[in-house]
């Protein structure tokens, strides 16, 4: 057995003290949790909520200790999209694209 750590397991260092304050979530933080909970709900069922940990723990070091907490999540729900046939990389890259030139046109 290794005892080398991976990147997300940093029980026991001392990384100085937890900010332990609440925050109001913001709609993005609330629209990334909602998908995740359809996304892994039984009406759908696309892929159970441990993947997404896997997902989030197969991300290179810089990934994983630069993007913010939602945004790890929701690049995950996208490569488990992906890796479970329900969605193609492309056809979430042109959703993505039709809705950002929505919002830029409605501007």
């Amino acid at each position: 057995m290794t005892s080398e750590r991976a990147m997300h397991d940093i029980g026991g260092l001392d990384l100085g003290p937890i900010d332990r304050t609440e925050h109001p979530r913001t709609l993005y933080e609330l629209r990334v949790d909602a998908m995740l909970m359809l996304l892994t709900g039984p009406a759908c069922g696309a892929f159970k909520t441990d993947a997404l940990r896997r997902a989030i723990e197969e991300f290179s070091q810089e990934d994983y200790d630069h993007l913010p907490y939602y945004d790890r999540w929701l690049q995950a729900i996208t490569n488990l999209l992906v890796e479970q046939q329900v969605l193609t990389r492309e056809e979430i890259e042109a959703r993505v694209a039709a809705i950002t030139k929505e919002l830029a046109d409605a501007a």
